[in-house]
């Protein structure tokens, strides 16, 4: 797509969005609209359309085939267009409390909700969302209650020669107080970057929710960008690049276990932190699940409280052979069972039993048996989905240094 070609569609975009607002002889678009029983009815102003759809994870999926194999991506919904070129849908049944996401198929092509300023961007595709009240629902939406910062600050990484960015997140209070906190580093998955868990993620809203009612202790919430390949996220630094699964332009220096030594000493200088090992945790989803078995292995007697959200805590990935494999495992091993005996207050493991990496999980947990290591295991249904990983975290959180 050329440059002309690209402002000239942000310009109908925008001029789009404008018309859904202020409709000239109609009535401005109402979408969604969450009715009391918890139905919702979407719309889009599309007087020259043929056809629209919705589509979105509050719809059934559906399983289709292609040349790499079988996928499930979220349902269709068929519109009716009113006499003054609306198109409409409304859910059949209620939906259950939750943040969803969702765009219109406006004649074969995909566009978000114009009347609608809630939009989250998942790696490359930003989509609309709403949040149906109830549990959990309330626990991701902005409340009257005590409100903590989001702070995106750069760090210097002598490890991978470069700054970098990151989240943190301080709880209500911080900046007026002299209190020292706890520090829970919290990782993204292959897709992400620094902007994940507070955006998908929900974790302000969360953390101020639990905080407020008294299920979880005020602490320093730490979000790096896991890519170390990148030196934030996309459009966020010097080096731009498409986001994509794993994406960026520069070969990594080091790792992320061999870099987070870093990220630990920026906190520790930078904010009023416990810097002993029963006031740090650290968890991750997805990739950031397989960095943070691996970090709080390789840091020995620096973290009590460890969770890894839908992921192996002993990954082959990468393995080119049974023989490296095998041996990358036992090594692992080797490490856990040093892990096991400098101590631990929390070693919680969970994952959708749908999930694509389940059996990795399984597995590795037979592994621990062998050895004797302690873990605590939660099992969802569902799989590889911010849904659960949002829920993990609301649950992971108020265990925390207890």
């Amino acid at each position: 797509m050329t440059r002309l070609t690209m402002v000239t569609v942000v310009l109908l975009m925008v001029t789009a969005g404008m018309a859904q607002q202020v409709p000239r002889g109609g009535q401005t678009v109402f979408s969604p609209e969450i009715h009391d029983d918890n139905t919702v009815t979407f719309r889009i102003r599309a007087p020259k359309a043929i056809k629209v759809e919705v589509t979105g994870d509050f719809l059934a999926p559906v399983r289709v085939e292609m040349a790499q194999g079988e996928y499930w991506v979220p349902g269709r919904g068929e519109m009716k267009e009113n006499k003054e070129g609306v198109w409409e849908f409304t859910t059949p049944e209620p939906l259950a409390s939750e943040l969803y996401s969702y765009s219109f198929i406006v004649d074969r092509m995909q566009v978000n909700d114009p009347s609608n300023v809630m939009m989250i961007r998942d790696v490359g595709s930003v989509k609309s969302v709403f949040i149906i009240p109830g549990d959990p629902g309330d626990l991701y939406s902005v409340n009257d209650v005590p409100h903590g910062t989001v702070a995106r600050r750069w760090y210097d990484s002598p490890t991978l020669k470069e700054q970098r960015r990151i989240t943190v997140y301080t709880p209500p209070g911080y900046e007026n107080s002299k209190q020292i906190y706890p520090v829970f580093y919290l990782l993204h998955g292959s897709g992400g970057d620094e902007e994940a868990w507070i955006s998908l993620g929900r974790t302000a809203q969360i953390m101020d929710n639990l905080i407020a009612q008294g299920k979880a202790k005020p602490m320093i919430v730490v979000m790096p960008n896991g890519h170390t390949q990148n030196q934030a996220a996309p459009g966020e630094s010097s080096r731009h690049y498409l986001p994509a699964m794993g994406g960026g332009q520069r070969q990594a220096v080091a790792s992320m276990e061999d870099s987070f030594g870093d990220i630990i000493a920026f906190v520790e200088s930078n904010y009023r932190v416990k810097k002993n090992q029963a006031n740090r945790a650290i968890a991750g989803l997805s990739m950031g699940g397989m960095h943070s078995s691996a970090i709080s292995a390789q840091y020995t007697k620096t973290f009590d409280y460890v969770g890894i959200f839908s992921a192996p805590p002993i990954s082959i990935w990468g393995a080119g052979s049974k023989e490296e494999a095998d041996k990358r495992i036992e090594e692992f091993v080797n490490k856990l069972k040093a892990q096991q005996a400098n101590g631990f207050k929390l070693y919680w493991i969970a994952c959708g039993n749908t999930d694509f990496l389940y059996q990795g999980v399984i597995e590795s947990m037979k592994k621990m048996d062998e050895i004797g290591f302690k873990y605590t295991y939660r099992e969802s249904g569902e799989g590889h989905i911010w849904k659960n990983w949002r829920i993990y975290l609301s649950e992971f959180v108020p265990m925390l240094f207890q």
